[in-house]
């Protein structure tokens, strides 16, 4: 069994330092195998923002634990218009990380993270060819017993949009990204950038979409609260290829607590929920 936790929309700046001290607190004690940070580490892409998003990272893998990174559209500068069209990312790869399409790979992971966030969108995201024929290549050699994961910060389905009914924009070149996703038999896929969270199988959401199980995220640390949800992260159990167990921890206000919890089944064809076990919690 592999224990990933799985992190979404820090924004470094519109942050609330006790919830970031508490994430550090529960990451040290819980000890995942990898922690996945999903996008979005600042609110607007400042150097002292970047700054308090390294230390952030710096203090997690001082303690021994792996991180696996992918930007997200507020980590492209909104309002230094050169900067945001001559060199997007260059923040991010400065104090974040250099590769914009990191690999992880143990005897029971295989994680891959993509960027979707682009200069010509303020927070829509967009796939290219180039990143879709990454996908098929990267998981291609990937031993069968081992659980396939990619990891956006834009979710590659339109989401419902909670209370207030329809749902959210798709990623540019979403179908055949989608295609490259079932070719490439990812069984999970992390994403955050909606400050919602969300857990579906992908074939509920798109008929052609592949045997995949949808996780979404909320906001980790952020200020920036979506109505009825707290500060939270994903605890994520691959205990094999057919069956996931998902935990969300969220902030009660001093600590991080485990809350809604499911288990995830592949029949062959689709994921089902059912009521996990009582030995995820904890």
């Amino acid at each position: 069994m592999a224990r990933i936790a799985h992190l979404s929309d820090v924004h470094f700046g519109a942050h609330d330092p006790s919830v970031v001290a508490g994430v550090e607190a529960w990451l040290v004690a819980d000890r995942p195998d990898l922690v996945v940070i999903s996008g979005d580490f600042t609110q607007r892409a400042r150097v002292e923002q970047y700054r308090e998003a390294r230390a952030f990272l710096r203090r997690l893998e001082a303690v021994g634990l792996r991180t696996l990174c992918v930007p997200g559209n507020h980590d492209v500068p909104l309002f230094d218009v050169l900067r945001r069209f001559a060199r997007p990312l260059n923040r991010y790869r400065r104090f974040i990380e250099e590769d914009l399409c990191p690999w992880f790979e143990n005897e029971r992971l295989a994680v891959l993270g993509i960027n979707t966030a682009r200069s010509l969108t303020i927070k829509h995201g967009r796939i290219n060819h180039e990143q879709m024929a990454l996908i098929r290549e990267r998981f291609r050699a990937v031993p069968d017993d081992r659980t396939k994961i990619l990891v956006t910060h834009h979710p590659l389905f339109a989401m419902p949009i909670g209370e207030e009914g329809g749902l959210t924009r798709v990623v540019g070149r979403h179908e055949p990204a989608l295609q490259a996703v079932a070719e490439a038999g990812v069984h999970i896929l992390l994403a955050g950038h909606f400050h919602r969270t969300y857990s579906a199988a992908a074939r509920e959401m798109v008929e052609n979409a592949g045997p995949a199980l949808v996780i979404q995220a909320g906001t980790a640390t952020s200020t920036r609260l979506r109505a009825g949800e707290a500060q939270s992260f994903n605890l994520i159990h691959a205990r094999r290829n057919d069956e996931v167990d998902l935990q969300v921890i969220a902030w009660d206000g001093t600590a991080f607590t485990g809350r809604s919890q499911a288990r995830f089944t592949f029949d062959g064809e689709n994921w089902h929920p059912r009521p996990a076990a009582a030995e995820l919690a904890g």
